[in-house]
C-alpha cells in the first residue's frame, strides 16, 4: 500500500516558471540551479544568503552539470556549451543533433563516472522524436533513440543502473551500467509500468539508499519507488505539474521539485498559483549530490 502525505514543505522560490526544469545543486556555493526552458532563463538561489538571480540565455537550455568552480556544462537546444559562472560567457563544447533545428534538450543527469547522459525532444513533443546521448571525453554517443518525451535520467548510487522514461508511455526503465564509463552494459527493462494512472512519469533522482524519487507530471504528487519498483510513498504539491526533483543543502538532505504552468489557461493557474514555483517538501532524505561532469 502506498502511503500518501499532503504538503508540509514551502516555496523555496515563487519565481514563476512556464517550464522549470533541471534543478541542481552545487555544495561548494551552497547554490540551487534551475531552468525556466521556454522562458530562456536559468535561474540561481544561494540558500546561505537568500540571494536569488535570473540569468537570460540566448537559446533554450534544460540541464546544467558542474564541471568546476568555475565552469558548468549546458545542454541547449544549440547543442553542449561550457559557462564561465564569474562572466556568463558560453563557449561550444559539442553538437547536439545539429541536423535536427526541431529538437531541444530535456532532461539530463551526470553519472559517477563522470559522464553525462542528456536526452532531445521534439519542440512540438513530435512522437518518437527523441534521443539519449552519453557524452565524456569530449565525445557524444546516441545510446537510445524513437523517445517521444525522454525524462528520468539518474543512476544507482553504485553507478551499476540508470533509469530513463518516456513520458508519454509513463513507463521507468531499468538498465545495467558499466560504473567506469557510464555507458549501457545490456537492454533497457521495464521496472514500473504506470500507463494507467493519472499523469506520467517525469524527472527523477536516485537517493543514498538506491530510492527513485519522482515528479509525476500532471498529478501534483512526487512519488518514492523502492529499487525493485514498488511505488511506497506519494508526496501530495500544490502544483499539478512537477517535473524534476533534486537534493539540496550542505548535507544533500532536503528535496526541492521544480514546477510548471505551461498548458493552463487562467483559470487553471488561478487555482493553482503555485505552479511554476521552486517547491521544498519539507522532508529529511538521505541524498546525494550530482557528480561533476568529467571534460
Amino acid at each position: 500500500m502506498t502511503d500518501i502525505h499532503d504538503f508540509k514543505g514551502e516555496i523555496l522560490c515563487n519565481t514563476s516558471s512556464v517550464l522549470g526544469e533541471g534543478p541542481t545543486y552545487d555544495p561548494d556555493t551552497d547554490t540551487v540551479w534551475w531552468f525556466n526552458i521556454l522562458g530562456k532563463e536559468m535561474h540561481e538561489l544561494n540558500l546561505e544568503t537568500g540571494k536569488k538571480a535570473v540569468h537570460n540565455l540566448p537559446m533554450m537550455a534544460s540541464v546544467l552539470a558542474r564541471v568546476d568552480a568555475e565552469r558548468q556544462l549546458l545542454a541547449t537546444e544549440q547543442g553542449l556549451f561550457i559557462r564561465d559562472v564569474a562572466t556568463g560567457a558560453l563557449t561550444f563544447y559539442a553538437a547536439l543533433e545539429a541536423d535536427k533545428p526541431e529538437n531541444r534538450s530535456n532532461d539530463g543527469r551526470t553519472h559517477i563516472s563522470g559522464a553525462l547522459w542528456i536526452s532531445t525532444m521534439g519542440k512540438r513533443a513530435e512522437m518518437q522524436a527523441g534521443a539519449i546521448y552519453h557524452v565524456a571525453n569530449g565525445r557524444v554517443t546516441k545510446i537510445f533513440d524513437g523517445i517521444s518525451i525522454p525524462n528520468s535520467i539518474c543512476f544507482s548510487p553504485d553507478g551499476s543502473f540508470g533509469y530513463f522514461t518516456d513520458t508519454r508511455i509513463s513507463r521507468l526503465m531499468r538498465v545495467l551500467v558499466d560504473p567506469s564509463t557510464g555507458l549501457p552494459a545490456g537492454e533497457p527493462t521495464v521496472l514500473v509500468d504506470s500507463m494507467e494512472d493519472a499523469g506520467g512519469i517525469d524527472g527523477s533522482v536516485c537517493d543514498a539508499d538506491g530510492y527513485i524519487w519522482n515528479a509525476r507530471w500532471g498529478s501534483g504528487f512526487v512519488d518514492r519507488y523502492s529499487p525493485d519498483g514498488l511505488r511506497i510513498e506519494r508526496y501530495r504539491v500544490p502544483a499539478m505539474q512537477p517535473s524534476c526533483p533534486a537534493f539540496i543543502g550542505r548535507n544533500a538532505d532536503r528535496l526541492v521539485v521544480t514546477t510548471a504552468w505551461e498548458g493552463l489557461d487562467e483559470s487553471a493557474r488561478s487555482m493553482q498559483p503555485q505552479a511554476g514555483a521552486l517547491l521544498e517538501l519539507g522532508i529529511t532524505v538521505k541524498g546525494l549530490f550530482d557528480p561533476a561532469f568529467a571534460m
